[in-house]
């Protein structure tokens, strides 16, 4: 095999890996009534308390439009709490309310169990080249995009 197709290879592996970890913890997460992408904002809140809807979107990885749904979406399930800048009405904060937070303190243990799982496949050693692996691959991806 050569680079081109080992490259090819890696890229098609990869993917369906993700695709995989994605469908298994969206299934998790679908049981209690969240996709992952609402998962991933309560859980950023959970952890790092109050945010804006753009920084959500940075840290998550997901468009600013999509955010401001996303956190919608948690406030009328009541998980969130959204509210403007009083300086700047173009920004908008978003925390956890008690309910969301009395959610995530019982969902996110049985989360970390359940991506503990995932990877038991692999030994400690292993996971930790396959963290600065895949650190190496996003941080070249990156620069070849800047």
């Amino acid at each position: 095999m050569d680079s081109k197709e080992r490259a090819l290879k890696l890229l098609i592996v990869l993917s369906r890996a993700n695709r995989s970890v994605h469908d298994t913890l969206q299934d998790n997460i679908s049981i209690h009534g969240l996709n992952l992408s609402e998962f991933a904002v309560l859980e950023l809140l959970y952890h790092r308390g109050t945010q804006t809807i753009h920084s959500i979107g940075e840290k998550i990885l997901v468009p600013v439009g999509s955010t401001t749904y996303i956190v919608n979406q948690l406030a009328k399930k009541g998980f969130v709490n959204r509210r403007q800048n009083p300086e700047d009405k173009r920004i908008f904060f978003a925390d956890i309310s008690g309910r969301g937070k009395v959610f995530m303190e019982e969902l996110f243990p049985q989360h970390a169990v359940e991506v503990e799982k995932l990877f038991n496949v692999l030994n400690e050693e292993e996971q930790e080249t396959l963290i600065e692996t895949l650190k190496k691959i996003g941080f070249s991806a990156d620069a070849t995009n800047h």
